[in-house]
């Protein structure tokens, strides 16, 4: 089949999904009446012939509400395979990162060049960076992916963590064990550790942002004072519903295990789960649902306000890595530069452009492009920014032409040699700030 007849096909696939909503729940869905066992997790014979398996996101003894497992009911077992083998990584790396030193300037990077034809997803992923320590379940990395093929009888895993995808151009049809996701630029994706997916093209080609989570799962933040509502809302979140391939043809496995990838071909499909049960499950999230919160009264709010899901650490309130959305809303605030204010943070910024412009940026920050600021960075709004918001009328302001987002970490993010020295990094991006002028009156 042609890379365009594919696509038409996974439109039209795309098109027709239907979802389980709600983040956290404990879902259920069988693909075929009765193939999902009644009160038991593991019959002596599960029903219609299949294999009943565990997938576990969280040590088996963490609290109920942090417990993160499915139940898994397959035509054949998972480890019925043949032994992996190391493969090369391609533009893959993983923490701890050493290749360059933590580099304390402001960084930022135009979009990824055009990949080669036929690069699928898994071998256009280039990683940009990240912190921790993947085999101690620590940090996180960045990635960005450019891709123009499918992946063809061929399936990826992350045993490291789970996958934060960000489409920027192009959707992606995500075909999980658990059933299949349509994620589309203005969407995010997530695919727990350890969840086998094959990612098939809508478009001619995709391009987009991933965060790798090696530490804790993501969850839904708490709301404290902003009470019951706000934010992203849990039921607008999307699980699949079971579907499987019963598939005997060579298919290759690759698995991502402690920064390297490891390759085994199984004589079958491992998408084929026929019925399932649990809360280790991947989600879609349409990002412009996001229930924006902010004043009404004067000073821009803090950007962790705008927090859509936060991998918390071992320190309360300190999170191994937040992810923020800047989506559209309203400015009303009086007497308040409305931007982003000039700051400083303890946390490390990566913020990357989904569609249109960022109001803290006149030039410069394009979609598909990020900027990197690390601990205690000095950033903010740019010349042209702060001229024309210092002296803007404040009248009611619709902020609605742009999608911007960041993963934000309490780690310094060290940068990979190939992001350090890549051609589309913007060598004079300190340039924006210059020309401030000085304004102080005694």
């Amino acid at each position: 089949m042609s890379e365009q007849a594919g696509s038409e096909q996974a439109r039209k696939t795309a098109e027709a999904l239907e979802y389980l909503t709600g983040f956290g729940n404990e879902h259920s869905s069988e693909a075929v009446p009765g193939a999902l066992p009644l009160g038991r997790n593991s019959p002596q014979r599960a029903p219609l012939g299949l294999y009943a398996e565990q997938l576990s996101g969280s040590a088996f003894t963490e609290p109920r509400t942090h417990n993160r497992r499915s139940w898994l009911y397959r035509i054949r077992p998972s480890a019925a395979h043949p032994p992996f083998t190391r493969i090369e990584n391609g533009a893959l790396r993983t923490a701890p990162f050493t290749e360059a030193p933590a580099d304390p300037n402001r960084l930022r990077w135009n979009p990824l060049p055009d990949p080669a034809p036929g690069t699928d997803f898994l071998s256009g992923l280039w990683t940009l960076g990240g912190n921790g320590d993947a085999a101690q379940r620590a940090g996180m990395a960045i990635h960005l992916y450019a891709a123009n093929a499918s992946m063809t009888d061929r399936v990826f895993s992350d045993s490291d963590g789970e996958l934060l995808i960000v489409p920027e151009r192009g959707g992606l049809l995500l075909r999980t064990e658990l059933g299949l996701l349509a994620a589309r630029p203005g969407d995010m994706a997530l695919i727990p550790r350890g969840v086998r997916f094959r990612v098939e093209l809508l478009d001619a080609d995709a391009r987009g942002y991933v965060c790798e989570n090696y530490g804790q799962p993501f969850e839904l933040p708490n709301l404290g004072p902003i009470g019951a509502n706000g934010l992203a809302a849990a039921r607008d979140f999307q699980a699949p519903v079971a579907a499987y391939e019963d598939v005997e043809r060579p298919t290759e496995v690759v698995n991502k295990f402690c920064g390297n990838l490891w390759s085994a071909t199984y004589d079958h499909s491992p998408l084929d789960v026929v019925a399932w049960h649990g809360s280790h499950v991947p989600y879609v999230y349409d990002l412009h649902r996001f229930n924006v919160l902010g004043s009404i009264s004067y000073d821009h709010p803090d950007p962790s306000i705008f927090t859509v899901l936060t991998s918390p650490s071992d320190t309360p309130g300190l999170a191994g890595v937040d992810f923020v959305v800047f989506a559209p809303r309203w400015l009303v605030g009086e007497d308040t530069f409305r931007p982003p204010y000039f700051h400083r943070n303890v946390m490390s910024e990566y913020m990357g452009l989904v569609e249109g412009a960022y109001d803290a940026k006149a030039e410069g920050f394009v979609p598909g492009g990020g900027s990197l600021h690390n601990m205690m960075s000095a950033h903010g709004p740019d010349r042209e920014t702060f001229d024309r918001a210092s002296a803007a009328e404040l009248k009611p302001q619709k902020i609605d032409d742009g999608l911007a987002f960041m993963f934000e970490t309490r780690w310094p993010i060290t940068a990979t040699a190939q992001a350090a020295g890549a051609d589309h990094l913007q060598r004079g991006y300190d340039d924006v700030w210059q020309g401030l002028q000085r304004h102080f009156r005694a």
